[in-house]
């Protein structure tokens, strides 16, 4: 599933492409995804400026004037910049043609992702208005996660990968995150002091600007607009690497699941 980074690259590699253009053209071959996408959406956006592309969470806004055009990549999608010569291939389900002559097309071959329309303010509405604060963003500190913390007792892990608490920290880089900053992923949460979950905040924002940098960890299903991977995945310390040397201590890499998911850590490192 792309994650934050993988998202904000495919944010980052669209934009200039289709920012300040109108849309020429909207096509919907496939509108059964996990939410339908409104039949009416070309009617919506013909002829429309789109005025900003931007992130909240694993969500992509297109903003225009009259609302909001919101996009979920779900398990399997990617967002592409082409142009309308491209051909079209069996799991290319909706296409957005603006002036300039690009095309923007979500291929989703497991169709969870998502295409929606609001006229509301995108922070309202059902999909994001729950959702916790950027992990990039100053909302995002010490005080902060050792406060939720200490309100649960669940494991660290699922802390830090609940929405709710912060966004974006999917399971790739909960792991990453946590050996970084030496944590066991079990440990429970109110039983970690404050300095130690200084110490997982600075990892969590050095993870994932690291992976952003280096456009997203390629794993399965993730390509970038340009159809280029990413490349983080060859800086895993941990993850998807059971039994072999830890990188601090040699001792071998455990794997074990936390909350049906999968995860990676040094028992000897991590504590």
């Amino acid at each position: 599933m792309p994650e934050l980074p993988e998202v904000e690259t495919t944010c980052r590699g669209i934009a200039p492409h289709i920012t300040g253009k109108k849309v020429k053209q909207v096509v919907i071959r496939q509108p059964r995804l996990r939410w339908p996408i409104p039949t009416d959406l070309p009617q919506q956006l013909k002829g429309r400026k789109l005025l900003n592309v931007s992130r909240r969470g694993k969500y992509l806004l297109l903003t225009f004037h009259h609302g909001t055009l919101i996009i979920h990549l779900g398990m399997s999608g990617s967002l592409r910049i082409l142009t309308p010569e491209s051909t079209v291939q069996k799991h290319d389900h909706f296409d957005l043609q603006v002036s300039s002559g690009k095309l923007l097309r979500l291929r989703d071959p497991r169709r969870f992702g998502a295409v929606l329309w609001t006229d509301q303010p995108p922070s309202q509405h059902p999909l994001i208005a729950h959702l916790g604060p950027e992990p990039l963003e100053e909302g995002f500190n010490t005080a902060y996660l050792h406060e939720q913390g200490q309100r649960r007792r669940v494991a660290i892990k699922q802390l830090i990968m609940d929405s709710k608490i912060v966004v974006g920290v999917g399971n790739i880089y909960a792991s990453e995150s946590l050996f970084k900053s030496a944590i066991h992923p079990t440990r429970p949460s109110n039983r970690i002091s404050e300095s130690r979950y200084g110490k997982l905040v600075e990892a969590i924002k050095e993870t994932l600007t690291a992976a952003i940098a280096q456009g997203g960890t390629t794993l399965r299903d993730f390509q970038r607009e340009d159809g280029k991977p990413g490349y983080f995945a060859q800086q895993l310390q941990v993850y998807g690497k059971t039994d072999q040397a830890c990188p601090r201590c040699d001792s071998p890499i455990r794997q074990k699941t936390i909350a049906q998911r999968s995860t990676f850590y040094c028992a000897a490192c991590q504590r």
